[in-house]
């Protein structure tokens, strides 16, 4: 499903119509940049469609896009019909999740009594700002609802283009199914500029899954689980031990990955190791639950235990 944005407004107050500008800039898990309802929350940027708008110019009201106080007035796009945890690509980077559908007013504020109506609480909608970007009349905006995924190596010679990096090619190729591949990034054996890939790639890139690909073994310079450890807010283990698990069917050396997992606000990262057949192994081992993972993660689905027992039809307990 495609529109486009055919307007983009700000205002400096609350409750009242928002001007007409020539472009915004969305940022991360706060809204756009100048205007009165940014901040933290699920409410960051409204939306609304011109189709309500010409409705309403039908009604006998002089209105235009902004009058309603939304951010972006869009065309083409069936807001409403969308649900909650929808993904809206906006222009070339920026992404929004609907977060809410219409709302409740306590009491009429500016806009009812200018307009003489105010169709927000009914066809309007919200969203939180999971990537950044600029967006201008013109722009594109789509649904897309694929897992956003970011692939890091950690590797001195590879960072200095004196090795090819066969695992992250690999990885690319085993997550086609899973979501799109939205950033790959080569960075040297450092702890300190590893960490700072994992936070812009988690808080502002808004990715949904980090896989890193080296620098989970023995050697001096293989930092990349303390790294993540640094970032994460909760661990994940049991992604980290089924790897290890598996490969120690293969080999007894597969007890020597210090490959960690973890959490960071809604990305989930996971260290890889840096040899492709043991990136490969590593992958099949996890791909049959990493996909319900995310959509827990993202709030899109259930949790795994209500799942099974739906599934296995558990009888309740007495």
């Amino acid at each position: 499903m495609r529109g486009k944005v055919v307007a983009v407004s700000l205002s400096q107050r609350k409750g009242t119509r928002k001007e007409n500008v020539g472009e915004i800039q969305l940022k991360p898990n706060h809204g756009v940049v100048g205007d009165a309802h940014a901040g933290p929350g699920h409410r960051q940027v409204s939306l609304l469609a011109e189709e309500s708008i010409a409705k309403a110019r039908a009604r006998g009201l002089d209105v235009k896009p902004g009058d309603f106080g939304e951010n972006i007035t869009t065309s083409g796009l069936d807001l409403t019909a969308l649900p909650v945890g929808t993904r809206l690509l906006a222009g070339s980077d920026a992404v929004l999740e609907v977060t809410q559908i219409g709302k409740e007013c306590v009491s009429r504020c500016a806009i009812y009594y200018l307009a003489g109506d105010c169709i927000m609480p009914r066809e309007g909608i919200f969203a939180r700002v999971v990537a950044g970007g600029r967006l201008e009349p013109g722009d594109r905006i789509e649904v897309n609802n694929k897992n956003r995924i970011a692939i890091l190596t950690a590797s001195d010679k590879g960072a200095r283009g004196e090795r090819e990096d066969r695992s992250g090619e690999l990885i690319k190729e085993m997550l086609r199914d899973i979501g799109d591949v939205v950033e790959y990034v080569v960075v040297p054996d450092e702890k300190d500029r590893i960490s700072a890939e994992l936070v812009r790639l988690s808080d502002e890139r808004g990715v949904d899954l980090i896989l890193t690909t080296g620098g989970t073994g023995f050697g001096p310079r293989d930092v990349t689980p303390e790294a993540t450890l640094a970032v994460v807010d909760r661990l994940a283990p049991g992604l980290a031990e089924a790897m290890r698990a598996a490969g120690l069917k293969s080999t007894p050396r597969a007890m020597l990955s210090r490959c960690v997992s973890g959490i960071r606000g809604r990305t989930l990262i996971i260290n890889l190791p840096g040899s492709p057949r043991a990136v490969r192994e590593n992958l099949e081992t996890i791909l049959p639950a990493l996909g319900h993972g995310l959509e827990i993660l993202r709030g899109i689905a259930g949790e795994c235990g209500s799942e099974l027992e739906r599934q296995n039809g558990a009888a309740e307990l007495p």
